[in-house]
């Protein structure tokens, strides 16, 4: 495996980084705190506003899907470049809401950029990475989702003053610096395995990556409610307003920031699984009290556990991936089955509990409860897991 120089390793991190906090960070987390601002300045209706946050997640679906095909024709660098460029593309178009469906178009896209991101990154940046500090080069790399949730936390509320076409035209502006920045940051393409490799006798996948696959899925629909409904939660369904609302996100996107860190660190001290037992816990209890939390305290703490729940959850299932499966190509394979089986449940998730918004008249407490369920589901998986036949699996691959 080719590793790097202690200063050329950081490049590809921070290349990395700036990857997921444009793809993700900006382009699926800035629309939250845009909800109620995008209502009320009437570009379009409450119900397509909603149904456009979900067009980012449908995208990302899309995008899981064709990262590797797209990387193969081009190379995990050119692709990585290509995609900035689309999100970037995707920001400044959605200045001008000509249609709901050029909206809807672009917010597409900008889904398809991000899928296909998180796909590749991680494959792209780590085999350059010494195996001693892979753990902190995959938090790095995932701290971009946190810094641009806490971006658009602190960003987004100055640039609504100046107007709605100027905070879209100000993120474009933001993306395009970053993606010129990490332009030269990408480490070389490493040659994709040949047919004849393709073709080697196939190993039995340990049930326990099945098991990650059924877990990553419901955790995709735990977290969608806080992450596209809750400044509007605060907003105008508590009548805070706008302001509180910004602050909140604000504290959602300083959770961001601790999750990949934290949870990393769960996974070096507990290993992966006891890790995501941990977390499938506390984010249960704390979306059980966030439908039932009124004072701004409350929601501030539990705005900050739920904020490191989806950066944090992908440093950690990707450790989960790394304990399962020995060879690099197969954990690439494995990574990105469990990105597609995150993002087919986050984009299911995220027109139901749109329809369900909509059906129940923006009743914002019966989502976060039903997402609590769908993360008690994903706990419970494992327990369900015992019951079933023990296959026989290869030598050295954890259970």
């Amino acid at each position: 495996m080719r590793t790097s120089t202690s200063t050329g390793i950081w490049l590809p991190i921070f290349a990395g980084l700036c990857a997921s906090l444009v793809s993700i960070g900006l382009a699926r987390f800035a629309y939250t705190p845009l909800i109620p601002s995008l209502i009320e300045a009437q570009w379009f209706s409450a119900n397509d506003v909603v149904y456009l946050g979900a067009a980012n997640l449908v995208g990302y679906l899309i995008g899981a899907l064709l990262g590797r095909p797209t990387a193969r024709q081009l190379g995990n660098k050119n692709a990585l470049r290509l995609m900035m460029l689309v999100v970037t593309a995707a920001f400044f178009a959605c200045a001008f809401p000509l249609s709901v469906s050029w909206f809807f178009g672009w917010r597409l896209l900008s889904g398809i950029a991000g899928g296909a991101i998180m796909v590749l990154v991680a494959a792209t940046v780590l085999p350059h990475v010494p195996a001693a500090r892979k753990g902190l080069a995959s938090g790095a790399i995932f701290l971009g989702i946190g810094l641009g949730i806490a971006g658009s936390g602190t960003l987004v509320p100055p640039l609504l003053s100046l107007g709605l076409q100027a905070t879209w035209l100000g993120l474009g502006a933001l993306a395009l610096l970053l993606t010129a920045l990490s332009w030269f940051g990408w480490p070389s393409d490493f040659p994709h395995p040949q047919v004849a490799h393709e073709k080697a006798p196939v190993e039995t996948t340990p049930r326990g990556v099945y098991l990650l696959f059924a877990q990553y899925a419901f955790m995709a629909a735990g977290l969608v409610p806080a992450m596209v409904f809750l400044v509007d939660y605060v907003a105008r369904g508590l009548g805070a307003g706008a302001h509180v609302g910004a602050l909140i996100w604000v504290m959602y996107g300083l959770g961001a920031i601790v999750g990949p860190v934290s949870y990393g660190f769960l996974a070096d001290q507990l290993g992966a699984r006891s890790g995501i037992r941990l977390v499938l816990v506390v984010q249960a209890i704390a979306l059980g009290l966030l439908a039932m939390s009124h004072s701004f305290v409350a929601l501030a703490l539990l705005a900050v556990i739920l904020g490191s729940f989806p950066p944090g959850i992908v440093p950690l299932a990707l450790a989960r991936v790394h304990e399962l499966v020995p060879e690099h190509h197969r954990q690439q394979i494995a990574w990105s089955r469990a990105t597609v089986s995150f993002a087919t449940f986050q984009a299911l998730a995220g027109f139901a509990y749109s329809a369900l918004f909509n059906a129940s008249g923006g009743h914002h407490a019966l989502l976060f409860v039903i997402a609590a369920g769908a993360i008690v589901v994903a706990l419970l998986l494992e327990q369900a897991m015992k019951w079933l036949p023990v296959p026989i699996e290869p030598h050295g691959c954890a259970n």
